[in-house]
């Protein structure tokens, strides 16, 4: 009786080249990456593209713009870094920010110290709060050319409504936005009226966000009531605060709109900010590539400041 046997394949035909379950994960752990990220972008496609046609598009025009001389009609011609070193050089490249230093310096503590009385007022139960509270935000949403207007009629110095009632009371009112004195002092009231809603709301959400069982505990250790708003109220309204600061600075920077429908940076330039100024290389004057080294120059100081800032917070800020 015969026997048939069949031959086995040898071992190393029998082995297929595998991959480690590193490697395994690895790629799967890529392609797991690569699919959310995938996910990411479609989601954030509606507001990524305006983004970057918008503004990183500009502005990374701008800085080549920056290192050309062109008056936006002709074609443009290479200076490298020659505007920069120009309008480092130029007293009215200082003297605008001057201007506009201050200018934060008046509206910030202005506008912040009214919005956060009108958010501790309206944080009480008072009647009528929440018309109060529509009120106040209502110059927020309104245009700024419509507000600037307003307040360039109610500071008139011939007919204004602000002269006319100092008047009433035996006080001759300034010349207002006419005087290089008074000017920028208009544009600070101005600017301060509309941004106090927007101030007054982030402060009224920390407010409301304090536990009450905080001023229990002090009320029953006896504190005051300025104690309590000193040792309780300011500390945990220190996020909302920092919020507040940095927006504020950010847009003091960049006043312009209602600079340019009050004083149009008069008189005798007493109120030309730095925006006012790139706003005049660029259409008054036809020196774009100037106008766009200086708005580089005001994004350097923009974001030292808010670095400043950010790093400075973990000294008052309190987020417990």
């Amino acid at each position: 009786m015969s026997t048939t046997t069949t031959s086995r394949p040898s071992d190393a035909a029998t082995k297929r080249p595998r991959r480690s379950r590193r490697n395994r994960n690895a790629l799967r752990y890529g392609g797991n990456r690569l699919r959310y990220a995938g996910i990411v972008a479609l989601f954030l496609a509606p507001s990524l593209v305006p983004l970057t046609l918008f503004t990183l598009v500009p502005m990374v025009s701008s800085l080549w713009v920056a290192l050309h001389d062109w008056n936006l009609i002709t074609p443009m011609e290479f200076v490298g870094l020659a505007n920069f070193r120009e309008l480092l050089s130029d007293g009215d490249t200082w003297a605008a920010f001057g201007h506009t230093l201050g200018y934060i310096a008046g509206y910030l503590p202005l506008v912040y110290l009214l919005g956060l009385g009108a958010a501790l007022a309206l944080n009480t139960a008072l009647r009528g709060r929440n018309v109060f509270r529509a009120a106040y935000f209502l110059p927020v949403v309104t245009s700024w050319v419509v507000v600037a207007l307003l307040w360039r009629w109610l500071l008139s110095p011939s007919n204004g409504l602000v002269n006319h009632l100092l008047g009433l009371v035996g006080i001759d009112g300034p010349g207002w936005w006419t005087d290089p004195a008074w000017a920028m002092p208009s544009v600070i009231l101005a600017s301060a009226w509309k941004d106090l809603g927007f101030v007054m709301i982030i402060l009224l959400a920390g407010l409301q966000a304090v536990p009450g069982e905080l001023y229990d505990a002090a009320r029953v250790d006896g504190a005051s009531a300025w104690q309590r708003f000193r040792y309780v109220t300011l500390p945990l309204l220190s996020p909302p605060t920092f919020f507040v600061v940095v927006i504020s600075l950010i847009n003091g920077f960049q006043v312009f709109d209602q600079v340019y429908v009050m004083t149009g940076g008069g008189p005798a330039g007493s109120t030309e900010v730095v925006v006012q100024q790139i706003y005049d290389l660029t259409f008054r004057y036809g020196r774009a590539g100037d106008a766009s080294a200086l708005s580089w120059l005001l994004f350097v100081v923009v974001l030292l400041v808010t670095i400043v800032q950010v790093r400075g917070q973990r000294r008052w800020v309190t987020y417990a």
